[in-house]
């Protein structure tokens, strides 16, 4: 298996043992995960970018420049869930714990799934 990296919108400081984020475009920073082989190798931050209403192509962007394979939302709307789809990023959905460690687990172990198309927000509320 390949390396992967994960990323997770977060509250704060973000880490492994952070808070999620409710709406990705939202968040404080995004704690990247980077696995090799289902084994967690690396954590690291990095500081959401501003972006106005409209602007939601713009955390799309910061994520591919990042080399982001997956990434773990409670919340997304569809432009910028088409954005990632577009450059190879899959989105899965998890909205029911708040912390980090835990649904990271959940991915490696298979339990998370894609998100689908009805499970989008429909932007700007959270």
């Amino acid at each position: 298996m390949a390396r992967v990296r994960i990323a997770i919108p977060s509250e704060g400081q973000g880490g492994l043992d952070g808070i999620r984020a409710g709406h990705f475009g939202h968040c404080d920073v995004f704690t990247f995960v980077d696995l090799e082989d289902g084994q967690i190798m690396e954590v690291s931050t990095i500081a959401n970018v501003e972006h106005m209403q409209g602007g939601c192509m713009v955390p799309v962007n910061l994520l591919a420049e990042h080399k982001v394979n997956a990434l773990i939302v409670g919340g997304i709307g569809m432009r910028p869930l088409m954005g990632f789809r577009g450059v190879g990023i899959t989105v899965y959905h998890e909205d029911q714990r708040a912390e980090i460690r835990p649904v990271v687990n959940d991915l490696i172990a298979g339990k998370l799934s894609v998100i689908s198309d009805n499970q989008v927000c429909g932007g700007g509320n959270k």
